[in-house]
């Protein structure tokens, strides 16, 4: 199987299983999207999702939430991973939108990434979900997920994988493409143990032809 066989395989199994894909990151505008994507680095989009509807009502623009201070943020999100720092880069992005950006989230993946606690996945985040920008965000399960089903070869970084399935997968299709694989990896794919049973992909996949498929009888 080629390549692109398997990607069109991939591709025409999604569309018909899982045809509305979004992310399960609850916000309304793209100030809110960037502080849950910053919260969810690390952590489960659930755990963000509790401690949000509070942290969005007091902190409902760049202009309040930079005129706070990282002390009094961190009691809003104390309850995820690395409270520290994530307090610290929400004060800083806000701080930085209102004095360069007038309070705007730039749309730029260039300038997305002088925000603290921005990175060039949160940045593509932005693109996709924010935007409707064709990008490829990769993050731990995009990044399994690719590399098991075969879409990448032994891809040894999130940019590598980032660069196949931005070859592969078509242009227009990138946005639903990095949903599809995220919720494929949070409920089927799991880092611990699959659950090969209940996917329609292994046919197409080198984990279960390597793997799986030997152990059955």
């Amino acid at each position: 199987m080629t390549q692109k066989e398997r990607y069109k395989r991939v591709i025409e199994w999604f569309e018909q299983t899982m045809p509305v894909a979004e992310t399960e990151l609850h916000y309304e505008n793209p100030f809110q999207l960037l502080m849950a994507v910053i919260l969810s680095a690390q952590c489960t989009d659930k755990r963000v999702n509790m401690i949000t509807p509070k942290l969005f009502q007091d902190f409902p623009t760049p202009e309040v939430m930079a005129a706070s201070s990282p002390e009094v943020v961190f009691e809003y999100i104390r309850s995820v991973s690395y409270p520290n720092s994530k307090s610290k880069y929400l004060v800083g992005m806000a701080k930085i939108l209102m004095e360069k950006y007038n309070g705007e989230v730039p749309q730029s993946p260039e300038e997305l990434v002088k925000l603290p606690g921005v990175g060039r996945k949160t940045a593509n985040v932005m693109q996709v979900v924010a935007f409707d920008n064709p990008a490829m965000p990769v993050d731990t399960h995009v990044f399994r997920v690719s590399n098991r089903i075969g879409l990448t070869k032994n891809s040894k970084t999130p940019l590598e994988t980032e660069k196949t399935l931005v070859k592969y997968f078509p242009k227009k299709l990138l946005p639903i493409a990095h949903h599809w694989l995220i919720l494929h990896g949070r409920y089927v794919c799991q880092a611990r143990k699959p659950k090969c049973e209940q996917c329609g992909l292994t046919g197409v996949c080198d984990y279960f032809r390597k793997t799986v498929s030997k152990t059955v009888v």
